[in-house]
C-alpha cells in the first residue's frame, strides 16, 4: 500500500494568459486537489514559476507529472523533497484589538518575528512569514483572542543550495 503524503511541485511555465487554468484544469478533469498553489513571474520575465502542494501517492504525483509535462507551456517540472527545500508562507490575520490582550498579542507577534501592518481601535492586522507549522502555530496561538479574518499565500518554496529549477 503507497503512503499518501504531501507533496511539493515546481513547475516553470511560459508567462503568458491562459497557462494557469491549463494546468488547474488538468487538476479538475482528473479529479485532484490542489492543497497549495502560488505563481510569480521568475527572474525572466517571459517565465512564471508555479509551486503546487498536493496529496497523493508516488504514483498519482508521477502522473501529474507526467500530464504537466505535456502541456506546451510548460517548461520544466520538478518534485522537490521538504526536506532539501526551504519553503514559506505568508498569512495576515486580522484579529480584535482588545486593551487587556494587547501586551500578549504585541509578546506573540515578537516571538513569531511578526509585524503589525494595521491597527484601529477595533483591530489589529499582523503579518507573518514562515512555514507551514510556524504559520499554524501562530494561528492557534491568537486565536483566543477573536480572529476576525485571515488570508494564507500558499507555499513557496525553492531548492536548498546553489541548485536552481533550471539545473535539476
Amino acid at each position: 500500500m503507497e503512503i499518501i503524503s504531501k507533496h511539493i511541485l515546481s513547475v516553470l511555465v511560459e508567462n503568458h494568459s491562459g497557462v494557469l487554468s491549463k494546468i488547474t484544469g488538468l487538476f479538475t478533469r482528473r479529479g485532484y486537489n490542489i492543497d497549495s498553489l502560488t505563481v510569480g513571474v521568475t527572474e525572466d520575465p517571459g517565465v512564471s514559476r508555479i509551486t503546487l502542494v498536493l496529496n497523493g501517492d508516488e504514483y498519482i504525483v508521477e502522473q501529474i507529472s507526467k500530464q504537466l509535462n505535456k502541456i506546451v507551456d510548460v517548461i520544466k517540472v520538478v518534485e522537490l523533497s521538504p526536506e532539501k527545500c526551504v519553503c514559506r508562507e505568508l498569512v495576515m490575520v486580522k484579529i480584535n484589538n482588545n486593551p487587556q490582550n494587547k501586551d500578549a498579542i504585541l509578546r506573540a507577534v515578537d516571538i513569531f518575528r511578526g509585524d503589525i501592518v494595521d491597527c484601529d481601535s477595533k483591530s489589529m492586522s499582523i503579518e507573518i512569514t514562515g512555514d507551514d507549522g510556524q504559520v499554524s502555530s501562530f494561528i492557534e496561538f491568537i486565536r483566543p483572542f477573536g480572529i476576525k479574518e485571515i488570508i494564507r499565500t500558499g507555499l513557496s518554496a525553492l531548492e536548498r543550495g546553489s541548485d536552481t529549477i533550471t539545473e535539476l
